[in-house]
């Protein structure tokens, strides 16, 4: 039984929070939940993307040019949704990407993603931006995890971060590889978005506007970026993430420094980015397990083509040869089903569960990995399939 004022206000809290879940059940109102919690400039940079955003856009839109096919009479009674992926079993075929800058959507961080993909049985990604250390987070949640890595004109700091994912047992390793450079995203100059943050008048009248936001980051462990602090020095403002991609991402990174890295690496190794086939084709050729295609989220060369848009084609000159996997605009289960049929092999989110962890933390993840789950069942069910192996193109046509 919880006694004392402490212990009242995490009951009275946790209450919120609950009747705030209760009502949504999207994506969108995911993302309004968090659009009224967090300050402008952070809601805006979850939500944007690059230049006119044409490309996030298209990123979701891309779904509706294309029908499901459903079966009827099959017999739909019990229904797996477990994936291999990379050598990992998954119970879902729905992963969370992994993402920056998590606890300064809210103070859980990492640890609720890790806690509630442990829960549905999926698996969750650390990014070189995260905002808890590799070892912390794989020590405490027992589902595969993969850390997403960032490639540095220092070879001797990326040696040093392989061996240290290495050391902390990470079974998949995301190399991305369409951000040698940072996107052009208008909203964040707008807004005055900023990491580490710079509180300037608008930047305070924002956070002012969100008290239960700021007193959350105030006073919860201080944010850090654990991957990163002992080699760059961004603590005090020294340099900003900003700067980080300009001057410390190697734009020379070429093929050959991605096929050392497979070889020093030696397991489960993707490629994240990559969105032609000629690209496909030279990430089989050098080792790589995985492949995600992916324009990260429309926030680097707006105008580019979905994921979705290019999965057909890569899926027939590489699929068998690789696992093939995609993320962007995905928002509903049937998103998820159109991308199994067309060949992919597992699906990645990032939105989607970033809103409801800005939202409302752990619970909040939990929910969304939990109507995701409800939404695939359920869409097996109309489609007649027992299991994600039995979709395929026969199930779509495109407009």
């Amino acid at each position: 039984m919880l006694r004392g004022p402490a212990g009242s206000t995490e009951a009275r809290q946790r209450a919120r929070i609950s009747m705030r879940l209760k009502d949504c059940h999207s994506f969108h109102d995911f993302r309004e939940l968090a659009r009224r919690r967090l300050p402008g400039p952070i809601f805006g940079y979850i939500d944007g993307a690059a230049d006119d955003e044409v490309t996030h856009r298209r990123n979701s839109a891309s779904f509706d040019d294309c029908d499901l096919v459903p079966n009827v009479l099959r017999g739909v009674a019990g229904i797996d949704l477990s994936v291999t992926v990379m050598g990992q079993r998954l119970a879902l075929p729905v992963y969370c990407s992994p993402t920056a800058l998590q606890r300064l959507f809210h103070h859980q961080g990492e640890h609720a993603v890790g806690a509630a993909a442990a829960k549905h049985g999926t698996m969750f990604g650390v990014s070189s931006l995260g905002t808890v250390s590799l070892e912390e987070v794989r020590a405490r949640y027992p589902t595969p995890q993969a850390y997403q890595f960032y490639f540095h004109k220092d070879r001797g700091l990326n040696r040093a971060m392989l061996e240290r994912a290495k050391a902390a047992g990470v079974e998949v390793l995301m190399l991305t590889v369409d951000t040698i450079t940072g996107g052009n995203r208008e909203r964040d100059l707008r807004s005055g978005f900023k990491m580490p943050l710079e509180l300037g008048a608008r930047a305070l009248l924002a956070f002012a506007a969100r008290p239960r936001w700021a007193w959350d980051y105030l006073t919860h462990k201080r944010f850090e970026l654990p991957q990163l602090d002992p080699h760059v020095p961004m603590r005090g403002g020294a340099i900003s993430v900003g700067r980080y991609f300009s001057e410390m991402l190697d734009p020379a990174m070429d093929w050959n420094d991605v096929a050392e890295m497979v070889r020093y690496w030696g397991g489960q190794f993707c490629l994240k980015g990559v969105m032609s086939v000629a690209d496909a084709q030279r990430a089989v050729e050098i080792g790589c397990t995985g492949i995600i295609l992916s324009n990260h989220g429309g926030r680097q060369l707006d105008g580019s083509r979905s994921a979705f848009d290019q999965l057909a084609e890569i899926v027939d000159a590489v699929g068998d040869r690789i696992d093939v996997m995609m993320d962007g605009g995905v928002q509903r289960g049937t998103h998820v089903l159109k991308a199994l049929a067309l060949g992919a092999k597992a699906v990645g989110v990032g939105r989607y569960y970033l809103f409801p962890l800005a939202a409302a933390g752990q619970a909040g993840v939990d929910r969304a990995l939990g109507l995701m789950r409800a939404e695939l069942e359920r869409g097996m069910k109309l489609m007649g399939c027992t299991s994600v192996r039995q979709l395929g193109r026969e199930h779509l046509r495109f407009r």
